[in-house]
């Protein structure tokens, strides 16, 4: 007698919504609507005769039995995922998933890309830079790079580079504004480390009375520096070219090595391709050469 499964689909919307605890954030991954996961979970619960789900006006939170089911489902997903990922493909291309920050796929990894088809012709790379949380290998992504103080999950997770810390401007801005305690600094909200680490490392007393600035991603950071609206916490490398270019500079105080490090995470089936294979490795030499050439202090 065969077995008598729930419709895949509705399972789909539940581990995505179950994974987020929202019904919205499940609709933007999956890309359908908010509408159509709510129904979706609704059949479900109809089908299993269980609730799966407490809704409350602004919160939405998985009942006991709705989380016991989640960690079934989000297994069996998590096996089919690594299945697809062994079985030998012979298409003529081939594809790599990776997921990353916005800043630092536009200023370090795409720019050295060129090397990586030089090596690999035949395949095809697709970089997301969505802010959101990855389940591996539910959602399919071959690799993500990340910031974290320590590896989180053992030989699956791979150093890349650290960053160093070190405040920067526009050279018009430094002739303006030549002391850090009279500038007005750039603020990045989302990033774990910023001023106030800095200054932490430092001892430097007196800095920030001058009023701020805050943005809410590196670029867009970067860009206000550029554009003269104050000093930056420049994180090398990914400031390097603005540096070489002279679009900033450094102000003479003390570079900081940060606390956190950009970590290779793999997925548990990139061991079995020869082609996820060869960019992790591609990418581990790519930030031995960083290491290289940005020291601490430098």
């Amino acid at each position: 007698m065969p077995l008598r499964l729930p419709p895949l689909s509705a399972l789909r919307f539940f581990e995505a919504a179950g994974r987020h605890c929202s019904f919205k954030l499940a609709a933007a991954e999956l890309s359908v609507t908010p509408s159509a996961v709510s129904h979706g979970i609704v059949g479900l619960e109809e089908a299993l005769g269980v609730e799966l789900f407490v809704r409350e006006p602004g919160r939405l939170s998985l009942t006991p039995a709705g989380a016991d089911y989640l960690v079934y489902v989000s297994e069996a997903f998590s096996l089919i995922a690594i299945g697809t990922q062994r079985l030998p493909d012979k298409r003529a291309r081939r594809s790599i998933l990776v997921t990353c920050a916005p800043t630092f796929a536009s200023r370090w990894l795409l720019p050295r890309l060129a090397r990586f088809y030089e090596r690999w012709p035949a395949i095809d790379v697709t970089v997301d830079t969505s802010r959101r949380q990855v389940g591996f290998p539910v959602d399919g992504f071959d690799f993500a790079i990340r910031l974290s103080r320590a590896p989180v999950a053992g030989d699956r997770w791979a150093r890349l580079f650290g960053e160093v810390h070190v405040p920067v401007c526009s050279a018009a801005y430094r002739e303006r504004v030549p002391a850090l305690q009279n500038a007005t600094l750039i603020h990045v909200d989302t990033a774990s480390e910023d001023w106030q680490a800095w200054l932490e490392a430092t001892g430097i007393e007196g800095v920030g009375t001058a009023g701020s600035l805050r943005v809410d991603t590196i670029q867009l950071a970067f860009e206000a520096a550029t554009a003269g609206l104050g000093v930056v916490l420049g994180r090398r490398p990914l400031v390097d070219r603005d540096l070489e270019s002279g679009a900033l500079v450094e102000i003479g105080q003390p570079a900081i090595q940060s606390q956190t490090a950009y970590w290779l995470v793999s997925s548990e089936g990139a061991g079995h391709r020869p082609d996820l294979i060869g960019f992790r490795q591609w990418l581990l030499e790519e930030a031995g050469h960083i290491e290289e050439r940005t020291p601490a202090g430098s």
